[in-house]
């Protein structure tokens, strides 16, 4: 049985000062709010988005963004 590796994205809501640099950087998975607070269009990162995904991560200047490997 072979398993996959989904890699998903979620925000620390308590850290996140709402600055928008992750939704400049990953806008394919990533808008904001009426108050520029980032909201998951999709938690799913597609392969072809993993180094932007952390590359937005990395960019995050309070650590708010993170990404989860999950085993399917």
């Amino acid at each position: 049985m072979s398993r996959t590796r989904t890699r998903t994205l979620r925000i620390d809501r308590i850290a996140c000062t709402g600055q928008g640099l992750c939704a400049e950087l990953l806008p394919e998975l990533i808008g904001l709010d009426e108050w520029g607070y980032p909201v998951l269009e999709d938690t799913t990162v597609p392969d072809r988005l993993r180094a932007h995904a952390r590359r937005a991560v990395a960019a995050c200047p309070v650590l708010a963004l993170h990404t989860d490997d999950d085993r399917t």
